[in-house]
């Protein structure tokens, strides 16, 4: 038997973008998991797990109850925004160290998260609820042009759109409607809030909510907000500025132990609230900040949930940066190719990610959205932002991703 202490991870997500967490808390943890399908990658990583439906809480709740009668869990872990509420409610049934139910909620709800800064003081957008397009009207007429439409509840930026004109509202409305997610089906009507976009890492321990890194967002063309890329540095000054606003919207939202993933646009040089997410940041954001400053989050939220203070002292200090990879056109994939020659001699070209297939649709906004756009990424590292953002652009130019138009 192991001496080391057993979590239990809910839903690893995929390889690509979440295999990193995964590998990282095996490294200090034993490791049982609840998946949706067989595990395949996951298996060098964990001693048990369970397979059940996790879209159906009651499923996941007793297949986590099964596990923790075959073995000794020290704690519950997960990374997946689907999965927040259910996991809370499965760990405080098994007595282990979580947010409550309530404070999960909060996160995934946008709407209640506005709420609840606007209660504690928290600079964040004007918001107002819509389920009608009648009710959308009236928003705008109260909040002013422009204006951001997007789904109370989802993840990501899917479904989020600016309107900058009333004749604009009804296909805005339709677009972030489509993007509502069954545990909220209405929209949010937002204040535009004009500025770079930025997001702080965070580790909250019984209340004290440490700033690890900030993270510099580049955003796609208007009127869409999908993520084209981030960039983190070990020695930002913005860290200082923003992590006071960020460890408020934590304690606003009532959480106490955890990783999060705080968004917010500096708006004349402040900050103001987008939202907090209760997890590691996505788009590898975790992954950057490790090779930034060496601080490991995935293992950072395993001691969490096992009661353990993590240690969050930096072994680095560089930048990093990752780019995603977008056709011109939406069609079908035609090419995707890098300069062999230029990859083989240039170690600070740490990973280039194919994550479509030749013949493969690759669908832009507003057919489309981030995620089925992407035909792949790719990460450099660097001494600071500057020459990340230089090596970036050089890397972009020895990469092709070519589409044929569909009819």
């Amino acid at each position: 038997m192991s001496a080391r202490p057993l979590v239990l991870v809910v839903s690893p997500g995929d390889e690509t973008y979440r295999g990193y967490c995964l590998e990282q808390v095996a490294v200090a943890y034993d490791v049982v998991l609840l998946a949706g399908a067989e595990p395949s990658w996951e298996k060098p990583f964990i001693v048990d797990h369970a397979v059940v439906d996790l879209s159906d809480p009651a499923a996941l709740f007793a297949g986590g109850r099964a596990l923790a009668e075959r073995h000794d869990l020290a704690g519950v872990v997960i990374w997946d925004e689907w999965y927040l509420v259910p996991t809370a409610r499965l760990a405080r049934a098994l007595g282990l160290s979580s947010p409550s139910v309530e404070v999960m909620r909060a996160c995934r709800n946008k709407a209640t998260a506005r709420t609840l800064f606007a209660r504690h003081g928290v600079p964040s957008a004007a918001s107002m609820k819509a389920r009608t397009l009648l009710e959308a009207g009236l928003a705008t007429m109260t909040l002013g042009y422009p204006a951001v439409i997007k789904p109370a509840a989802f993840a990501g930026s899917t479904g989020v759109i600016r309107v900058d004109r009333p004749e604009e509202l009804p296909s805005a409305f339709a677009f972030a409607s489509a993007g509502a997610s069954r545990q909220d089906t209405g929209v949010l009507v937002e204040e535009y809030l004009d500025g770079p976009e930025v997001s702080v890492e965070c580790v909250t321990h019984r209340g004290v909510t440490t700033a690890v890194a900030v993270t510099r967002k580049h955003l796609g063309p208007a009127p869409y907000f999908d993520e084209t890329g981030h960039t983190v540095d070990a020695t930002d000054p913005l860290l200082a500025q923003v992590a006071p606003a960020a460890a408020a919207a934590v304690k606003a939202l009532g959480i106490t132990d955890g990783v999060q993933h705080v968004e917010l646009r500096l708006v004349g040089g402040r900050p103001r609230l987008i939202e907090v997410n209760a997890r590691i940041g996505g788009d590898m954001i975790g992954h950057l900040v490790g090779l930034a400053t060496g601080i490991d989050l995935p293992k950072a939220a395993a001691d969490l949930a096992c009661g353990t203070l993590p240690d969050l002292t930096p072994s680095r200090s560089g930048a990093v940066g990752i780019r995603m990879l977008y056709p011109a056109v939406s069609g079908t994939l035609t090419e995707r190719r890098i300069n062999q020659s230029f990859a083989a001699r240039t170690p600070w070209l740490r990973q280039v990610q194919w994550i479509r297939e030749i013949g493969d649709p690759l669908l832009l906004p507003p057919e489309g959205d981030l995620s089925t756009a992407r035909a792949g990424f790719y990460i450099v590292t660097g001494r600071d932002t500057a020459e990340v953002t230089e090596r970036l652009d050089a890397a972009a130019d020895e990469i092709t991703v070519t589409t044929r138009a569909d009819r």
